[in-house]
């Protein structure tokens, strides 16, 4: 499970990235609705591409949501789509993304973050996120309210290729 802490530290990062020094993360660009980063990780370089929902549902309870294109080289670890909602998901409910007729399920969850298990699914799910417009994912909190972040896809071919050319 090191693994996954390494991948929360890093979103700890992001969430506040003003407070960080510029050594220790690099945004490498803005694509449309995408921004692209560099860490230097003590296991190596780590790129990822993320979004911040266009849309939550509800709308009374706005949270710090996002998704995620990861690539870590120093533990071969590639095409890693992960996403965080801004809470702790429950065990009862599926956490899914669908955009278009497509569906996927992630199927690991740990502190407030949800990953998919099977590296084909990931690269399915990538070229789904290339051809189409907008993604929408399906979450449940520990009380088993539904929430609904609605990411744009503008932009998210440019910013993979530039992740995974920076970590390639």
């Amino acid at each position: 499970m090191s693994i996954i802490k390494n991948f929360i530290f890093i979103i700890f990062i992001t969430t506040f990235i003003s407070q960080v020094n510029g050594e220790e993360i690099k945004k490498m660009g803005n694509h449309k609705d995408w921004e692209t980063y560099i860490i230097n990780s003590e296991t190596g370089k780590v790129c990822f591409a993320q979004s911040k929902p266009v849309l939550q549902a509800p709308k009374a309870n706005p949270r710090d949501a996002r998704l995620f294109i990861s690539f870590r080289p120093g533990e071969k670890i590639t095409n890693e789509i992960s996403i965080t909602a801004g809470y702790e998901f429950n065990n009862k409910n599926s956490i899914t993304a669908k955009s278009g007729k497509y569906k996927y399920k992630f199927d690991i969850t740990q502190e407030g973050f949800a990953w998919i298990a099977d590296n084909k699914l990931e690269k399915k799910m990538i070229k789904t996120m290339k051809k189409g417009s907008r993604i929408m994912v399906t979450g449940y909190n520990q009380k088993g309210s539904q929430t609904i972040d609605h990411y744009s896809l503008l932009g998210f071919t440019k910013a993979y290729n530039a992740t995974k050319a920076n970590c390639s």
